[in-house]
């Protein structure tokens, strides 16, 4: 009698799970990681055409923007510098935020902001509310509840 195993895998929104024996959930294995560039491709290209789902409000679920690859493949330090945004804090924000929402995030918080400087071992913000209230003063940013994202002004702005 030969024994079970069981596996489960995870590639993006690609998820194996199976239970046989080891051959046999070696071949299935080998399988979907021959197909899984191909399939995620596929996922990618259909999400690129599918238009945002709203909900009740009108408004847009979810966190995910699309992804800048330009931007998001620089580490922040480096980014900041290209774009001479060590200072003043303000413009530390704005770019950060736009480092942030290059990488995925549509909606910010401050705090994302604060901890995405902090892990990228850069010097703090004296008052992060403030360069976000800044900020949409000057129209490079918009609040959305508790949250804000950066408006196309603001990007151009960096």
């Amino acid at each position: 009698m030969s024994e079970e195993s069981k596996i489960e895998i995870t590639i993006g929104n690609l998820t194996f799970k199976g239970e046989g024996t080891e051959s046999w959930l070696s071949t299935q294995l080998d399988k979907i990681l021959d197909k899984a560039e191909a399939l995620l491709a596929v996922h990618l290209e259909l999400d690129s055409t599918q238009p945002t789902q709203n909900n009740d409000n009108g408004e847009d679920e979810g966190e995910s923007a699309s992804v800048d690859n330009e931007i998001a493949s620089k580490h922040l330090a480096t980014f900041l510098k290209e774009k001479n945004a060590s200072s003043p804090q303000v413009n530390k924000f704005l770019a950060t935020a736009i480092w942030l929402h290059a990488r995925g995030k549509r909606y910010l918080s401050t705090k994302d902001v604060t901890e995405a400087l902090r892990n990228a071992q850069q010097s703090r913000l004296s008052n992060a509310s403030d360069c976000l209230n800044k900020n949409v003063g000057k129209g490079f940013c918009e609040k959305h509840g508790s949250q804000f994202f950066v408006t196309p002004q603001g990007k151009k702005a960096i």
